[in-house]
């Protein structure tokens, strides 16, 4: 089956696209991924074939600042200038980042089957949860009905308003106002970070994590034999700035050992109880104690699927709600803001309670309850409703 697979740059999405692919390659088909210029050379070396995502960039006068505008225009903008390149493929299935819309936009204008892959929980809004993003857990009883309701009603103008700009953009390019949405829902997350909701869509499916490492190398562990803390500072453009540099000023004199995994250079002049740069996180995990990071969904996930605990700090976007989510599974302590003390705090705090260790490998266990991506976008193609 020839598969094409679309999804922006950005680490938290491209990774999951790329392990994707990997597996839809495992599995005999032909997945083409279309994506930015940043990972097409790791992916190609992968042995993925590989198109650049065109119309990524703002144009002109653009206001990249308006979310909507940003997640909706942009989409049908990416959808015109995909639709050649990803019509010569002849895809059989299209394979959209949620994110990345444009993808789904021209799957429909080839009359192609599409499916949306979520590299992070399940976002669609709930009649029975708060709004997402809040980091609320679901209210109890009557007065916490009434407040997720009032909470629902104050975020349904600004649900209604995208709904409107997502008419408009398919409209401009020759699609009907109403969507249809995908064929399925590819939910790649634990189920631990999962929040039950009775209006959960029958087309959706939480297939577990993917992950996918965009190195080969292996970071050198700092000698000793302390507890190894894994600092991972968020990909994200939202992420909290300077939390290596924290980190290292929290935990001197501690006792712990410190490795700082970062797709950027490393900070200058570490201490020889503390190594950093660029090497496979899940080597990193195999040793970890305590993972320090911020609540983006990728390194939340591989940290728990490792049975490791996460002392999170989250910046913007989704960060607050998935941190939140953690530690209510009891397998997270949440800093805000990022200070010294809070550092030290909740990092000896984890190591001095294995009930945060043991709530981490409970939340890697419950990925034995998840459904097969793979057959899910087999049975969309052959036209089966996803089971």
């Amino acid at each position: 089956m020839r598969v094409a697979v679309v999804a922006g740059p950005d680490p938290g999405h491209a990774f999951p696209a790329i392990a994707l692919c990997l597996r839809l390659r495992a599995a005999g088909d032909e997945p083409v991924l279309f994506t930015g210029p940043r990972w097409m050379g790791a992916a190609k070396a992968a042995g993925i074939a590989v198109r650049r995502l065109k119309g990524l960039a703002p144009r002109p006068g653009e206001d990249d600042a308006d979310a909507g505008r940003r997640l909706h225009e942009r989409a049908a903008h990416i959808c015109t200038e995909i639709l050649p390149d990803l019509g010569a493929m002849l895809p059989e299935l299209v394979v959209s980042d949620v994110l990345t819309v444009g993808g789904g936009l021209a799957a429909e204008r080839l009359g192609v089957p599409w499916v949306e892959l979520s590299p992070h929980p399940l976002y669609l809004p709930s009649k029975a949860l708060p709004p997402i993003g809040s980091g609320l857990a679901p209210g109890v009883g009557w007065r916490g009905g009434l407040r997720d309701g009032l909470l629902r009603a104050m975020s349904a103008r600004a649900v209604r308003h995208g709904q409107s700009q997502r008419e408009r953009a398919r409209v401009g390019i020759g699609l009907p106002a109403a969507d249809p949405g995908p064929a399925a829902r590819l939910v790649a997350t634990l189920p631990a970070l999962e929040v039950p909701r009775p209006d959960w869509p029958a087309a959706a499916h939480v297939i577990g994590p993917l992950f996918w490492e965009p190195t080969d190398a292996v970071l050198p562990l700092p000698p000793g034999d302390g507890p190894l803390i894994m600092v991972a500072p968020s990909t994200a453009h939202t992420g909290v700035t300077g939390m290596g540099e924290m980190v290292l000023a929290a935990l001197a004199g501690t006792g712990v050992r410190v490795v700082i995994s970062q797709l950027t250079a490393p900070p200058a002049d570490l201490p020889h109880w503390a190594t950093a740069g660029l090497g496979r996180q899940d080597q990193l995990l195999r040793h970890a104690s305590v993972v320090v990071g911020g609540g983006g969904h990728g390194l939340l996930a591989k940290a728990l699927s490792h049975g490791v605990p996460v002392v999170t700090v989250p910046g913007g976007g989704d960060q607050w709600e998935l941190a939140n989510r953690a530690v209510r599974q009891g397998s997270s302590l949440l800093i805000r803001p990022l200070t010294e003390s809070a550092v030290r705090t909740a990092v000896l705090r984890m190591l001095a309670e294995p009930a945060f260790t043991a709530a981490a490998r409970r939340a890697a266990e419950s990925a034995t309850e998840v459904a097969d991506p793979v057959r899910i976008c087999h049975e969309v193609r052959e036209g089966v409703p996803a089971r």
